[in-house]
């Protein structure tokens, strides 16, 4: 079970972190993109192997879906879609340090809490954290002008159009605003995600127990 377990989290992992990276690129209004709503059950995946198996599993899961993610982001970056590249090479590489970073965090501050604390603290507190990190590192890397030597070939101009942060707040570039906006989609999601959470992780416990 805990092998079928394993291979099943990778995997769904990895199909999280491509759908990200090409739906990031697909604006949902003006302050959110569609990826927004895809990614955060990267954390899902990442705290249900951490409280089932352990983080060590955990760490495994997420390497797995780190080299299986970028590998096929890679392979995206050089297929040419209508509008260019299906991934741009910038989104690459921010969606993959983004990603190790945020889900190597989130299993060291799950595991530090998973004693002694109600069984919500761990998945809330490290997946706030972790976010705040994911978000941060990946937007400022795929579409931040200051690392236009990344990619040079890459047009990043209408990430950085100055806009009002979520369409009320102080002025700044675009890419701000959906990173403002994409990390609020993912502190909702995280507490809608208690839910499934708290199920599966019992569900899996039960069947490991029996």
């Amino acid at each position: 079970m805990n092998q079928t377990f394993v291979v099943m989290a990778a995997i769904t992992m990895a199909a999280i972190v491509v759908a990200s990276n090409i739906l990031v690129q697909f604006l949902f209004g003006n302050s959110l993109t569609w990826g927004a709503f895809v990614y955060p059950f990267a954390f899902l995946v990442t705290d249900v192997t951490n409280r089932v198996l352990g983080p060590q599993t955990a760490r495994r899961v997420v390497y797995f879906g780190f080299l299986v993610g970028i590998l096929c982001s890679l392979v995206a970056s050089l297929i040419e879609g209508p509008n260019g590249p299906l991934i741009t090479f910038r989104i690459a590489i921010g969606s993959a340090t983004a990603f190790l970073v945020a889900q190597l965090l989130d299993v060291l501050l799950f595991d530090r809490l998973r004693r002694g604390t109600p069984w919500w603290t761990p998945p809330v507190i490290s997946t706030f954290v972790g976010s705040a990190v994911d978000t941060v590192l990946f937007f400022s890397i795929a579409f931040a002008a200051q690392l236009t030597f990344l990619e040079k070939s890459n047009d990043v101009s209408w990430a950085n159009e100055s806009v009002s942060i979520l369409g009320f707040g102080a002025v700044a570039p675009l890419w701000v605003s959906l990173a403002v906006a994409d990390f609020m989609v993912k502190i909702c999601v995280a507490l809608v995600a208690l839910v499934p959470f708290r199920q599966i992780t019992l569900r899996m416990m039960q069947i490991r127990n029996s």
